[in-house]
């Protein structure tokens, strides 16, 4: 269903609710890496929010804006800055629309002011649920700060209802100054609980096979400061997909003949690309001619120029677009909390200092991106300050093979989520991340009090969200393989068998017919 209006998106909700039908809504871009936006059962219904994308109001004095749900990340940057004001902290990626933003919790990095999540910077939203007979089986509900409902909105996973409305607090457009540090990892673990109080914008990449970090020094600067800076991120931009397919089939036959040296050869190339392309940085929107890059902060904040890729029959795309044969990844994405931080990044020191090779192919995506988060007031935010991991990495087309040294790349997820208590990201993980998720948030009964509220019949519920709010069991999933998809945890090791691929308890990882690791943990 295509509404274009408020209203059209109430008859819509009224329609599936007098029916009891499943609903769920979803992007034009629906990047969600988990089930977040498929209907339950076999006749639900998709509300695509495709021609919710206006801007409703700017308002300058105010220094406000409202949306409609479907506008994405470069409209709302775009829209704000045409107004001289600026949404301070955003996620990298343009082509995230508000309502997805909110309904995953993405975020930008910092530990300054409100906090890098964009959820932390609504004042008001307006949101359709389903109703009763009496009041036409649909009703807008209107939240506004203070209101203890909105906390539960901020961060709502699609299970609510269908946002219609946002209303962001901006700040008034600045500019900022970029340089990027590469130093080596030795002393990274002490570096990185304090280097955000250093620098508003703070963030990392971290190569750790390469013992490699690229500090983001990024500040604010006087807006008279020289300079019309860009940021383009190169992973982000149209490609030939020719050359995606050359990238993609290099990898897979590396995968295949367990080829490590040759994934460090090219992990390695890779960063030096980026790092002389200064990550897609122009000081003038053309040209690289060194740092600081500076510039506003509508032009550095976020980027995603392949959204703009010619009709061209796709001779080129995003890498990552289906149609074409691409890049292919699984991302996990957890925050630590500062105080803990530390020993996870020595930890995974350690890990590289067993396997030196084991995460080469990490650097063929970027390495680690790390970005600051903030304790939030929304009930399914973060629940203290810590530093968000994103790690991006192969996934075979064929579910029963294994990574090259996946038992590295699981012993890091048991270690972020077990060991040391990582929140996952709500729009990236495979199921493991979520096992037990829930309780570690304070006020999760209080989101579910609000869920029951707004929609008793769970009609915006579906399996997999029933499982990560903890209300049916179903997240582990027992079968040939199933570690391979972080779909299993066994309790005890005689429940498991190398030939199965399953993962065991923390330490021990059960993945590859031929290989059966013990790591220390």
């Amino acid at each position: 269903m295509y509404p274009k209006s408020e209203q059209e998106l109430i008859s819509i909700v009224a329609n599936a609710t007098s029916l009891q039908r499943k609903m769920k809504v979803a992007t034009t871009t629906s990047h969600s890496i988990p089930k977040l936006m498929c209907p339950g059962g076999e006749n639900g219904i998709i509300i695509s929010t495709k021609y919710l994308n206006r801007t409703v109001n700017v308002d300058k004095s105010a220094m406000t804006i409202t949306v409609e749900p479907g506008v994405t990340l470069r409209q709302l940057i775009n829209a704000s800055a045409a107004a001289g004001l600026a949404l301070p902290y955003a996620p990298y990626w343009w082509g995230l629309t508000v309502g997805g933003m909110l309904g995953t919790g993405a975020h930008g990095s910092t530990l300054w002011g409100l906090g890098s999540a964009v959820h932390d910077y609504v004042i008001q939203l307006r949101i359709v649920t389903p109703a009763g007979p009496d009041e036409g089986y649909a009703k807008v509900r209107t939240l506004r700060n203070g209101d203890p409902e909105l906390n539960a909105a901020r961060v709502s996973l699609g299970v609510l209802g269908v946002i219609s409305q946002v209303t962001l607090q901006l700040q008034p457009l600045f500019k900022r100054s970029i340089t990027y540090v590469q130093k080596n990892d030795s002393d990274f673990g002490d570096q990185a609980s304090t280097f955000g109080r250093q620098h508003e914008f703070a963030d990392f990449t971290w190569y750790p096979s390469q013992h490699k970090v690229v500090y983001r020094i990024d500040d604010r600067v006087p807006s008279n400061t020289t300079g019309n800076g860009l940021y383009d991120f190169m992973g982000f931009r149209s490609t030939p997909s020719l050359f995606l397919a050359l990238i993609r089939t290099a990898e897979e036959t590396q995968e295949s003949i367990r080829d490590a040296v040759g994934k460090c050869i090219n992990g390695g190339i890779t960063t030096s690309i980026l790092t002389n392309a200064a990550y897609g940085l122009t000081n003038d929107g053309s040209m690289f001619k060194g740092y600081p890059v500076v510039g506003y902060n509508n032009r550095l904040q976020s980027s995603g120029s392949c959204l703009d890729s010619p009709q061209d029959g796709l001779i080129t795309a995003c890498p990552w677009d289906p149609r074409v044969k691409g890049l292919y990844y699984f991302q996990n994405g957890f925050s630590i909390g500062l105080s803990k931080v530390k020993d996870f990044i020595q930890d995974v020191q350690k890990l590289v200092s067993l396997q030196p090779r084991a995460l080469c192919g990490v650097d063929l995506y970027d390495g680690f991106l790390i970005r600051y988060v903030t304790a939030s007031s929304a009930y399914l935010g973060k629940q203290e300050d810590a530093l968000d991991f994103d790690i991006t990495y192969y996934r075979s087309k064929d579910p029963m093979a294994p990574r090259l040294y996946e038992d590295i790349l699981e012993e890091i997820e048991q270690m972020a989520v077990i060991k040391y208590g990582g929140l996952p990201h709500w729009g990236k993980n495979r199921n493991l991340a979520f096992v037990g998720a829930i309780n570690k948030y304070q006020n999760a009964t209080e989101f579910l009090k609000v869920k029951q509220l707004y929609d008793p019949l769970g009609l915006f519920s579906n399996e997999w969200t029933d499982q990560i709010l903890g209300i049916k069991d179903g997240i582990t999933i027992m079968k040939d393989g199933c570690a391979l998809e972080g779909l299993c945890i066994c309790s005890q090791d005689s429940h498991c068998a190398p030939q199965k691929g399953y993962f065991c308890r923390p330490g021990k990882v059960y993945t590859d017919a031929r290989v059966c690791t013990r790591l220390s943990s």
